[in-house]
């Protein structure tokens, strides 16, 4: 499935709604991870309060895409085909350089998805079952959010 063409059908907007909500699930698992492991020596206000942020604020951007998908007239494909193909296209490498650049490397997938997923949309000339301005709204939105979360993690990464 590629983001490259215009979004032919409701099933295959579906599909790409479903794969933004395991992207956002994998943000917040990643994002909650670090809350947890990360040293006291490392940790800072900052820090903490930027990984609950992401943290909260994916779970609300899975739950805004749980809805579009739910009004579509398409059969969710099954989780765990959405799953790898998340993990096989998008997931950040697991290895990077702690935990501000793997949030940024999070922020950054979620941001190009949601704009290709726009773009895509905005290409297509099929009538969806959801209204295609709300669709696009909640996209941008949610595309907005993942900027404004590059440049937080940006900021907090040339405070240190």
């Amino acid at each position: 499935m590629s983001l490259t063409y215009p979004v032919a059908s409701d099933h295959q907007l579906a599909r790409l709604l479903q794969i933004g909500m395991v992207l956002e699930e994998v943000v917040e698992a990643r994002a909650q991870k670090h809350y947890e492991t990360l040293p006291d020596a490392e940790r800072s206000e900052a820090i903490d309060e930027m990984l609950h942020h992401a943290a909260e604020e994916s779970a609300g951007h899975r739950e805004r895409l749980e809805g579009l998908v739910s009004e579509l007239e398409a059969d969710p494909v099954a989780y765990e085909e959405i799953e790898q193909l998340v993990a096989a296209r998008y997931e950040s490498d697991t290895d990077t350089d702690g935990v501000l650049y793997d949030q940024l490397a999070s922020e950054e997938t979620a941001y190009k998805f949601y704009d290709d997923l726009i773009g895509a949309v905005q290409a297509s000339d099929v009538e969806f079952s959801v209204d295609r301005d709300r669709l696009l709204d909640t996209l941008r939105e949610i595309r907005d959010d993942e900027a404004e979360g590059v440049e937080q993690v940006t900021r907090l990464m040339e405070a240190q």
